[in-house]
């Protein structure tokens, strides 16, 4: 028979304050995040549970830990569950966490020996959709596996392969090894790969204090952590690159390195980042990322830490924007003609032949062209209603040699891109964000995180970049940046009162964000943004485009209107 048992603490509450205003809570706040150990007898599990427990209540956060003893094979099984929030309970209120977990609903699952972990996964904790597993990689054998005539070892690779297809991220470390060369015990590696996984709430620093709480053998369990984490960074590290295309793939022992001098929310974002730019671009762009995010990240505070992973994320995305050449690019890829082959179910002996509508406006030709050129196209386009003449469709065949060529000379302008119109533009635009967010990182982590998430408004191209664009700079000038000036401006005996107004044209701005995605004709944005005081802009005019119909049976021509057509 099993038993349980059970422990749930709050941080202390707070003395007696003036209510304040409510503000946007970090993504995912209102879910527990859950960890479940699995470890064996004699390996510190319980002392590994208290860590984290310990950790949580010096971040202020809610938390319970239960455990499970198993039956006594293999010296003993135990189970440990925790389940904390990603941030502080609103209003002094106390979650109701769960006593067990359940499958599916584990964030991350650690095991200290390789079966233990087919064991999570056969119970179904381990989920693709949501599950960091952090397995090791020896093996303690059952009295099943010993007690067969010949060879009755479970197959190691078996179970690597079940991590692999069932988790969303599986890292497998040597804990053993680790654990043996510095003299701790396997709890204190367990916890430093977790901590290196970028999965926790809270920053390594904290880990660090919480073993140092614990008085006992902390020399070398600190010893055994910083090593477990620096292989989990690296794992989590190469595990990004793999992902990148085997022609720009970067180096491992250049960025890694590099990458680890990140803080540890940011080290996955970060490795996918300079994948994308380096394959957008050059490893010059890869390197210019990772400085925007070192210097983001000295003037963050540890509790700024969900500002920080958004940013290098949006900033990632913003730095590979979708030109006409990223376009052609994709287009023409090797893995593309696979992809489409494999979806039309095409033997090899059957022809594929695959068409693109392609529709360029002037903006996107004069995005490509050197400064002066595409300031000049522009200008010429928009005078006396010429930009009517671009945008017409084009049908072009990339299973052809001549549309693939085409695009693949297109392609190939990617070393004159730094010269561009769209190049220039969109630098200084990210250098205008990335100041208004180093000077909220420091003063309220609350309006960081929302300038963070400003950037999901561009994305696409054509039409559909130009109208993200649009409400990205009207949010940026009437809320972002008045915010961020009267937080800068406010008198160090009036910080509070700024941080609480803060706060409040923090939830203004998610507010806009959301109305901005939810209509991509602006009228919600514009409601939304009068509610905060703001006068809305006028409807956009939509004028009548004239356009010939198509010749009638006798040769004749007519022509008609097209009132949904805008230039």
């Amino acid at each position: 028979m099993n038993t349980t048992d059970s422990t749930s603490a709050a941080p202390p509450a707070p003395a007696a304050a003036a209510p304040a205003t409510p503000i946007a809570a970090p993504a995912g706040a209102d879910k527990p995040f859950c960890i479940l150990i699995a470890a064996l007898g004699g390996e510190g599990g319980g002392v590994l549970a208290d860590w984290i427990v310990s950790c949580a209540l010096a971040q202020g956060l809610p938390v319970q830990a239960t455990s499970v003893p198993g039956v006594a094979q293999r010296t003993g099984a135990t189970s440990y569950y925790i389940e904390t929030m990603r941030g502080p309970a609103p209003g002094g209120a106390q979650p109701v966490f769960a006593l067990n977990p359940m499958p599916g609903r584990v964030d991350v699952v650690l095991a200290s020996e390789l079966l233990e972990a087919a064991r999570m996964i056969e119970r179904g904790f381990v989920s693709p959709d949501r599950t960091t597993l952090i397995a090791a990689r020896h093996r303690v054998y059952t009295t099943v596996e010993k007690m067969q005539m010949g060879d009755g070892r479970f197959d190691d690779a078996r179970i690597h392969e079940a991590a692999r297809q069932f988790a969303k991220r599986y890292l497998s470390l040597d804990m053993e090894g680790i654990a043996a060369r510095h003299r701790t015990v396997i709890s204190a590696v367990m916890f430093g790969a977790l901590a290196g996984s970028g999965s926790l709430p809270w920053p390594r620093t904290a880990c660090e204090e919480a073993i140092r709480r614990g008085g006992v053998g902390v020399d070398a369990s600190l010893a055994g952590f910083a090593e477990a984490y620096q292989a989990a960074v690296g794992d989590t590290i190469e595990a990004a690159f793999a992902d990148a295309p085997a022609a720009s793939r970067p180096a491992p022992d250049v960025w890694a390195p590099l990458i680890a001098t990140l803080p540890d929310s940011v080290h996955a974002f970060a490795a996918h980042g300079v994948a994308r730019l380096i394959d957008w671009q050059d490893a010059r762009w890869g390197r210019e990322y990772v400085d925007r995010l070192a210097a983001l990240s000295a003037q963050a505070p540890d509790v700024a830490r969900d500002a920080l992973a958004e940013a290098a994320r949006q900033l990632a995305l913003w730095m590979s924007y979708e030109d006409a050449i990223r376009v052609a690019d994709l287009k023409t890829r090797r893995e593309r003609f696979a992809r489409i082959r494999a979806e039309a179910q095409a033997g090899d002996d059957d022809i594929v032949r695959i068409v693109d509508y392609l529709k360029p406006g002037y903006e996107e030709i004069a995005a490509i062209l050197p400064r002066p050129l595409g300031n000049g196209l522009r200008a010429w386009a928009a005078r006396g209603g010429r930009s009517a003449l671009f945008g017409r469709g084009l049908h072009m065949s990339t299973s052809h040699v001549g549309g693939f060529v085409a695009l693949r000379l297109l392609a190939r302008m990617k070393p004159l891109r730094r010269r561009s119109l769209r190049f220039h533009e969109e630098r200084e635009a990210i250098g205008r964000w990335l100041e208004a967010l180093g000077k909220a990182l420091p003063r309220s982590p609350e309006l960081a995180l929302q300038i963070a998430g400003l950037p999901r408004l561009l994305k696409g191209y054509g039409d559909t970049w130009t109208r993200g664009q649009a409400s990205y700079e009207r949010i940026f000038s009437t809320l972002v940046a008045p915010a961020v000036a009267a937080l800068s401006a406010a008198a160090p005996q009036a910080e509070e009162a700024a941080r609480l107004a803060a706060g409040e044209q923090a939830a203004r701005i998610r507010d806009a964000v959301a109305a901005a995605l939810a209509d991509p004709e602006g009228r919600r944005l514009e409601d939304s943004l009068s509610k905060a005081g703001i006068q809305p802009l006028p409807p956009k005019p939509k004028p009548i485009v004239w356009m010939r119909k198509p010749r009638t049976g006798d040769g004749s021509r007519e022509i008609g209107e097209n009132p949904g057509t805008v230039p």
